[in-house]
């Protein structure tokens, strides 16, 4: 029984190492290094294929982590995770590569997991599935053994599809019944037979999936308003128009209006549900925009007139003037303080 045991470890090993040849995956793991190492390691390899962090390792159980990852269409990547305890803190400067630049969808298979982002905070077991932004500051504290399922998705292409797609991370995405259900069975199916699926198919599965988990989240959005189905596919037109053309300076209530084919008044009745109206929309996209700009070190080489621009702005005066307001300081200061 126990060389059976050894054969088919050795077997199923032969298998993964064959699959991420085949697929071009990478296989980063903790094993083979000395205990007095391993943390520098995994800080390092998480700092460049995932998020920059800080580690807390296990204090009952020894440091382990066993990673892989295989690139998928459109620079998604899918990576199933084993690991021993462990708790994860997004350091301050980051991302320092673009693609790092993306959101995380985590389906957890076992064990138990907490992620915070955003004032939020959720509690996972297995089979659930939430997302987060690695951009933004967050804190993930995983008690026990556990695994999970990864899938890296960049942020131009989650949010080509969803607007506002961070104000739902840290937030339990339902997975018992529905699209949530298709969507978690086919991401634990597609992982569970990646050794045998040929690299032409696999590569074929990133785009459904992808759909799925943007309806699942779709479907979360909608739930939370008090705005009738109709009204919230209105909405959501509306906010897409604004999301693809809010670089333009000329982008205004005529402009949207005619772009969705939907009055001025009607938009803004529907604005009037999260207390808002359309310009003041348009303008709050625009700062936040240009937030994100100035606290990336990516964006780090363009001038502050660059990003305005690039935002929509094209007075630079009352950028200067509502970003102050809007956020306790300049966008030079603003800047300096988050990248110091």
């Amino acid at each position: 029984m126990q060389q059976t045991a050894k054969q088919s470890n050795l077997s199923s090993h032969r298998s993964s190492q064959a699959s991420l040849t085949r697929l071009g995956g990478q296989r980063f793991c903790t094993e083979a290094l000395p205990m007095n190492q391993r943390l520098e390691w995994l800080k390092e390899i998480i700092g460049k294929e995932y998020a920059n962090v800080d580690i807390t390792p296990p204090e009952t159980m020894a440091l382990y982590n066993d990673m892989y990852i295989y690139p998928w269409q459109q620079q998604m990547r899918l990576s199933p995770i084993q690991s021993n305890a462990i708790s994860l803190e997004r350091l301050k400067q980051e991302p320092t590569d673009i693609s790092q630049d993306c959101y995380f969808a985590v389906l957890l298979t076992s064990g138990r997991y907490k992620l915070e982002q955003g004032g939020r905070e959720v509690f996972l077991k297995p089979g659930e599935m939430s997302f987060y932004d690695a951009t933004q500051p967050h804190r993930i504290t995983i008690p026990d053994k556990f695994s999970k399922i990864l899938i890296s998705i960049p942020r131009p292409l989650l949010d080509k599809r969803l607007i506002n797609a961070g104000n739902l991370t840290a937030t339990k995405l339902p997975t018992k019944n529905g699209i949530g259900s298709v969507a978690a069975a086919m991401i634990e199916s597609t992982t569970q037979q990646i050794n045998s699926i040929s690299a032409l198919n696999f590569q074929q599965l990133a785009m459904p999936v992808l759909d799925l988990f943007t309806l699942l989240v779709s479907e979360q959005k909608a739930g939370l308003s008090s705005l009738s189905h109709h009204q919230t596919y209105a909405l959501l037109r509306v906010k897409q128009f604004i999301h693809l053309y809010i670089s333009e300076s000329t982008l205004n209530t005529a402009m949207v209006s005619e772009g969705v084919g939907l009055s001025v008044r009607y938009i803004n009745n529907l604005f009037s549900n999260e207390q808002t109206s359309l310009m003041r929309y348009i303008t709050q996209q625009r700062l936040e925009l240009s937030r994100r700009y100035l606290s990336n070190i990516i964006h780090r080489n363009l001038s502050i007139t660059e990003i305005a621009m690039q935002c929509g702005f094209n007075n630079m005066a009352h950028f200067s003037r509502i970003f102050r307001q809007t956020y306790g300081a300049s966008p030079r200061e603003y800047r300096r303080q988050q990248l110091n």
